[in-house]
């Protein structure tokens, strides 16, 4: 909830309960937290323990929690604009897969995944295609508008 407030005992007591795995199958968890308490060295320290890793949102309405350390990178990308064919200026498109490439490679390489969820969801698809483009994946084609 947007209105919950980061409290350690409380959010511990919640990443307690988070199953390593199920059914043998093993899990990683990411966790959306919405208020600007979470911004907090204290929790970042709490969600490594548990290994989860943190939704990094350009959203101007929640926090932008960027963690370096975390197994994966997992990123929600809101503010399409139903205006433009790819719901991002293509300058922002760049950076955000400039992003994913550091984020996956150097010396530290990990899983970054990137979605595009947000308001303008007639503009989501275009915007993943976009992204795709711009990273050179195989099977993807650029959007037509």
């Amino acid at each position: 909830m947007p209105t919950k407030q980061f409290d350690a005992e409380d959010f511990e007591a919640f990443l307690r309960l988070l199953p390593a795995e199920v059914g043998g199958c093993a899990l990683r968890h990411v966790l959306d937290v919405r208020h600007a308490s979470f911004d907090t060295p204290d929790y970042l320290a709490l969600a490594r323990r548990y290994r989860c890793v943190t939704v990094y949102t350009d959203s101007e309405n929640f926090p932008s929690i960027a963690d370096a350390e975390g197994d994966f990178a997992y990123l929600r990308l809101m503010r399409c604009q139903s205006g433009i064919a790819t719901g991002y200026a293509a300058a922002e498109l760049d950076r955000w897969a400039e992003g994913a490439q550091a984020w996956s490679s150097g010396s530290r390489p990990r899983e970054a995944f990137v979605y595009f969820i947000n308001g303008a969801k007639e503009r989501a698809p275009a915007a993943a295609l976009a992204l795709l483009v711009r990273l050179g994946h195989p099977s993807s084609k650029p959007p037509s508008a």
